[in-house]
């Protein structure tokens, strides 16, 4: 077992982080835009020689001690993290407690109001127990002094007043007792540090925290943090002892053997001596039961309300996209998930994706710009793209946009297999940085709704395809020798029974399986980081989210929710029917784009016909081998009452829409098989039936096509006597935040009954 330790203060100097700082560049710039001088100068020159001032220090160790991190990453976590004082930050970092710059900002904080201190001491004790310490204090009346540092079994270090410390300097020397007055200014972690702490409790309200992944030894406690009592300890540390010894000692008990120190042999030396001099501390185990994240023991009164909703779920989830809860809104068809949908959610720190289904080039390029020109703030969204069976090149076209625009982070969506257009977006944004890394600048969360549709996703890029893309010059071969090492899927969203594409899926049975089969891929390819599984469909209410998270989802998913809602691209009179509807009042028909396949989609049945009609075409396809088999009196109902328009007329616009887009190769077909053709006329009748339902023009209501599954009448049900009864109240941002805390309001009163 393994422990990776970061020092603190006194372990600076000049020249430090020389290697690093051209590694991480825009961390680097990142950093001096946040404390407002160049880091990389302070560091290297020092030429107002500030190194060594508390202010300077402390921001400035936090980031190299990161980069040291960052660089020593080999894909192998090590079982626990501490860190000396100043180094418990960085340890909370690589544990995932919280961003590199949300760091900063409270090492910066912490440094600022610790050099404000003044007046007070501190030394190092050489070869005193802590028992031989405390009766010299006591018995020499020194009680306005305490134990700062336990930093080995031969090694305290002592804090109180200037004039106090300097005072038992002089006792000590009597005695022939060895200790060494340090170079600071203020008695840190001492009573006399309790002003700054009470400051800086406060500032940490401002910081979003997160669970941790890799368990971190507290320096207050000796043993590890608890999740909910992050900024607790880490406002008590200013003002507390660092209890180093009991520290390693803890971790002795536990059984680690390797201790690697990053950037200095300071701490190792004392761990050295600890393991020479001192037993092991074994502690009974606690009552802890782990669930998806959470942290429950029988004291709940540590579990708070109030930080719970942003601690569900992963995460790298959040830190990766930069958000405050594990949770996005999938895309929707035709931007229902509209332009407008995805700039409310990403200023609120929450992801979506625009729905770009059935929408034009133009269309998609100009929902782009507008929403890169209202996210002014770095704020994280992305794009969806859906699979084009039989028409690649357009998927292509749409890669290519994307990648124009800068959108990297894609929702891929009912890929049965992998494409050249998918692998292409993964591939071309590796990169290999000089500390040996591989960054993957394009993400894809894929939405699968079979185990071996995740498979895919799990896998590296398929050679074959890779290959086409090297000898085509669309990729570097540096980044064909990359590819092998990258899942094609930063996470999988597994997709249960839901509103639009559906295998009807049970959520308990294939989040399961999917989770099963991600952990035997990581085993086999032994990736440097671990695909997320998500989980979707059927999430309206809190009790269903609550369900996921209980499974294991380190995200959740939500779509038929967001319909009705004022940010949606869909019709009013669409979201007027749907704030209506119960869990019943859905069901399943055959879907457009997939129509010759039978693929179904969950639609509204309450108030329409579409589902009845659309299954009656497919039942017709099945049956005639074309239309002219069809029986007369058949074909003049599908005219009179379905399409409202003759058959001729309508193949007339399909051969100009197949013109208009470029795929005049559809109409030879069709015309050389009559099957063909009759699938594609009444693939009309779906684009009709879907752009009924968006202009929202009640002449044509039985006709409205509208996916959406039962999970927006429960939703409904939950919102029901509320302001959220009524779309028009419904905002996408404050639906997720309440159906987040209310969550974990859920989560906690479930673990109550079961643990009390």
């Amino acid at each position: 077992m393994k422990a990776v330790i970061f020092p603190g203060q006194g372990s600076q100097y000049k020249g430090m982080g020389k290697e690093l700082f051209d590694i991480f560049k825009s961390e680097t710039a990142a950093a001096s835009s946040i404390l407002g001088y160049d880091l990389k100068e302070l560091c290297l020159e020092d030429p107002d020689r500030v190194l060594g001032f508390t202010q300077f220090t402390q921001p400035a160790l936090y980031v190299v001690n990161a980069f040291r991190y960052y660089k020593a990453q080999n894909g192998c976590r090590p079982e626990y993290l501490l860190g000396h004082s100043l180094g418990e930050y960085n340890a909370l970092l690589a544990a995932g407690a919280f961003s590199f710059e949300d760091g900063l900002r409270m090492v910066q904080k912490r440094g600022a109001l610790m050099a404000t201190a003044s007046g007070g001491g501190m030394a190092a004790v050489l070869g005193l127990s802590e028992d031989q310490i405390k009766e010299k204090l006591e018995s020499g009346g020194f009680n306005s002094i305490d134990i700062a540092n336990y930093n080995s079994p031969s090694q305290i270090v002592i804090s109180g007043k200037k004039t106090d410390i300097e005072k038992i300097l002089k006792d000590f020397e009597k005695q022939n007792v060895t200790a060494i007055p340090l170079a600071v200014s203020a008695a840190f972690h001492s009573r006399y540090m309790q002003p700054a702490a009470n400051e800086f409790k406060d500032f940490l309200e401002k910081i979003s925290f997160s669970n941790l992944e890799i368990p971190v030894i507290a320096n207050i406690t000796g043993k590890p943090y608890l999740d909910s009592k992050i900024k607790d300890y880490l406002s008590r540390q200013i003002s507390s002892s660092v209890l180093w010894t009991n520290s390693i000692r803890f971790l002795m008990g536990k059984g680690v053997k390797e201790y690697e120190e990053l950037g200095s042999g300071i701490l190792t030396k004392m761990i050295n001596e600890i393991k020479e001099k001192s037993t092991p501390l074994n502690f009974p185990e606690e009552q802890i039961h782990t669930v998806s994240g959470i942290v429950v023991k029988k004291q709940l009164d540590e579990i708070q309300n109030g930080l719970l909703a942003t601690k569900l779920g992963s995460a790298s989830f959040r830190s990766d996209y930069k958000v405050q809860y594990s949770y996005y809104s999938g895309s929707m068809y035709k931007s229902i998930a509209s332009k407008e949908l995805v700039v409310k959610m990403a200023k609120a720190k929450l992801l979506s994706f625009l729905g770009t289904g059935g929408m034009s080039s133009q269309e998609i390029g100009q929902s782009l710009e507008y929403i890169q020109t209202h996210l002014t703030n770095n704020e994280t969204f992305g794009a969806n793209l859906l699979h084009q069976i039989g028409n690649l090149e357009s998927e292509m076209k749409i890669v290519n946009q994307f990648l124009e625009y800068k959108v990297n982070i894609i929702e891929a969506s009912a890929f049965m297999q992998m494409t050249k257009a998918l692998v292409y977006y993964r591939v071309v944004g590796l990169e290999k940085l000089d500390n040996g890394i591989i960054r993957a600048s394009n993400r894809i969360i894929a939405k699968v709704s079979r185990p071996e549709s995740a498979e895919i996703f799990m896998r590296p890029a398929p050679e074959k395809i890779i290959n086409q893309l090297v000898d085509e010059g669309l990729i570097s071969k540096i980044q064909a020798e990359l590819s092998g090492k990258f899942a094609m899927a930063d996470d999988i969203c597994v997709e249960a029974d839901s509103g639009g594409h559906t295998d009807g899926g049970v959520a308990l049975v294939l989040f399961s399986a999917i989770k099963e089969l991600n952990e035997q891929m990581q085993k086999e390819f032994n990736y440097q980081k671990i695909i997320r599984v998500g989980l979707a469909g059927g999430i309206g209410t809190p009790q269903a989210a609550a369900c996921a998270f209980i499974m294991g989802a380190n995200f959740i998913v939500t779509g038929s929710i967001n319909q009705p809602t004022v940010e949606s691209g869909m019709s009013d009179n669409v979201k007027e029917l749907l704030q209506n509807i119960n869990v019943q009042d859905t069901t399943y028909a055959p879907a457009g784009d997939m129509f010759e396949f039978g693929a179904k989609v969950q639609v509204l049945k309450k108030g329409v016909l579409f589902p009845a009609r659309a299954n009656k075409l497919y039942e017709l396809y099945k049956q005639y081998d074309s239309l002219n088999e069809i029986p007369s009196k058949v074909l003049e109902r599908l005219e009179k009452n379905y399409f409202k328009k003759g058959i001729e007329e309508i193949w007339i616009e399909t051969k100009q829409y197949l013109k208009a887009n470029g795929n005049e190769g559809e109409i030879f077909k069709a015309e050389q098989n009559q099957k063909y053709k009759m699938g594609l006329v009444f693939r009309w009748y779906f684009g009709y039936s879907t752009q009924k339902a968006f202009k929202g023009n009640l002449d044509f209501k039985v006709d409205f096509q509208v996916h959406t599954g039962p999970s927006l009448g429960a939703f409904n049900q939950w919102v029901k006597g509320t302001k959220y009864e009524k779309w028009q109240n419904r905002h996408v941002d404050e639906i997720a935040i309440k159906l987040m805390k209310d969550t974990a309001i859920l989560l906690e009163k479930r673990l109550k009954e079961i643990l009390i």
